[in-house]
C-alpha cells in the first residue's frame, strides 16, 4: 500500500490520510494517552462539537527522534492501542499517523502549517501542548502558530500542560516509571496498568512439565519493566481484528530464565494462566502489569523454581480477585 493511500483501522484510525473537509486538528505523539493528553483530546473533541465539524487526533509514524538520528524511545503503546484509547476519550476522535520521514524533518514551520496542517488535514483550529515545537530544526512555536494561523485560517489553542505534584505529566515520565518497576505510578499516570501485547508461540514447554504452562508472548514492542515476576490480567482479541476481552488473570515472568536458558541474551515474556484451558497458539494477547512480584533470579533445581511459581501465582490470585473488567473497555481489563 502507497504511502498517500487511506488506511482505516475500527473506522477511528487513519494513515496519510487527504482531506478537503474542515477539521478540528490536535497534535502530539501521544504515546500512552497518559492523562495529561486526556485534557487535550478532550478540548479538540469540545471544540469539533461547538464547531459542528469533525476531530483528528494528529501524531507520527515513526517516531521523529528515529529519523533525526537520535535514540528513539521504546514506546508506551502501539498506533492501534493508542486509537482505541483515544476513541475511548470521545469516539467521534480519529487516529491519523503522520509520515515522519526526512522530507517532513526538513520543512520550516510555514512549510508544514500550510502544506500539511491546511492542505493535507484541513485544519481549521488546531490544538497542542504549551511546550509544542514543529518544523525543522524544531523552530517553531506556539507563537510562531498562532501568527501562522492568522495567515492560513486556523485558530490555534494552547492548552496547558497537566500537572500533579511531581510536575507536569509526560510519556517520560511514565516510560521512567516503568524502567524502575514503579507499576503503581505508572498507572496512575496512564489511568491504568501498563500494558504488553503479542502473539501466542510455541516455547520449550518446560512450564507444562513442573504444573505450570504458559503462554509465551513474540512481538512484544512496549516498554519493558525490570526483569521479574508480575501480577496480570490478560486479554485476548476476539473474532473481530483489533477488538478485545478479558480472558483471565495470571503471573507473568519477564527475563531471561535463567535457571532453565542460562546464557539466554533476549528476554521472553512468559503467562501463566489461571483458571483456563485450550489452545491459544497464533493468538493476540495483552498482559496488563497489575503489580511487582520479585525479581528474577537463578533456582538451583526445577522443584525449587516449581515452589516458588506456585506461590508467585497465590500472591497474584489474591491481588488480582478484587478487579473486574473496566466498564469504559468494551469487555477487556483496561
Amino acid at each position: 500500500m502507497s504511502e498517500d493511500t487511506t488506511n482505516e483501522r475500527d473506522g477511528n484510525a487513519a494513515r496519510d490520510h487527504r482531506s478537503g473537509a474542515p477539521y478540528v486538528v490536535a497534535i502530539g505523539n501521544f504515546d500512552g494517552v497518559h492523562a495529561g493528553h486526556r485534557v487535550l483530546l478532550r478540548e479538540a473533541a469540545a471544540q469539533a462539537r461547538a464547531r459542528g465539524i469533525s476531530a483528528r487526533v494528529l501524531t507520527f509514524d515513526p517516531h521523529p527522534a528515529a529519523v533525526l538520528g537520535r535514540s528513539a524511545p521504546r514506546l508506551l503503546t502501539s498506533f492501534e492501542r493508542r486509537a482505541e484509547l483515544v476513541r475511548r476519550v470521545d469516539p467521534n476522535l480519529t487516529l491519523v499517523a503522520e509520515r515522519f520521514d526526512e522530507t517532513l524533518a526538513a520543512m520550516s514551520p510555514a512549510e508544514f502549517a500550510a502544506g500539511v496542517l491546511v492542505a493535507k488535514h484541513g485544519a481549521t483550529a488546531i490544538l497542542v501542548g504549551q511546550n509544542f515545537r514543529f518544523g525543522k530544526d524544531r523552530a517553531g512555536n506556539v507563537r510562531a502558530l498562532e501568527e501562522l494561523g492568522k495567515q492560513l485560517g486556523f485558530a490555534t489553542t494552547a492548552v496547558a500542560l497537566a500537572s500533579d505534584a511531581q510536575g507536569a505529566l509526560s510519556s517520560t515520565r511514565v516510560r521512567d516509571a516503568i524502567a524502575q518497576g514503579d507499576l503503581q505510578d505508572a498507572a496512575a499516570l496512564l489511568g491504568r496498568p501498563h500494558m504488553l501485547s503479542g502473539r501466542v508461540v510455541h516455547g520449550d514447554h518446560r512450564g507444562r512439565t513442573i504444573g505450570f504452562p504458559t503462554c509465551n508472548l513474540d512481538g512484544v514492542s512496549e516498554a519493558l519493566p525490570p526483569y521479574g515476576v508480575y501480577s496480570v490480567l490478560v486479554d485476548r482479541e476476539s473474532e473481530r481484528p483489533g477488538t478485545f476481552r478479558a480472558l483471565a488473570g495470571g503471573v507473568a515472568n519477564i527475563g531471561l530464565r535463567p535457571t532453565i536458558a542460562s546464557g539466554a541474551l533476549e528476554p521472553r515474556i512468559e503467562v501463566h494462566l489461571f483458571d483456563f484451558e485450550g489452545d491459544l497458539y497464533g493468538v493476540r494477547l495483552r498482559a496488563h502489569l497489575v503489580d511487582w512480584i520479585r525479581p528474577e533470579r537463578r533456582f538451583a533445581s526445577l522443584e525449587e523454581l516449581r515452589a516458588q511459581i506456585a506461590s508467585d501465582a497465590a500472591h497474584a490470585e489474591r491481588t488480582l480477585a478484587p478487579l473486574v473488567p473496566s466498564p469504559d473497555a468494551d469487555g477487556a481489563w483496561a
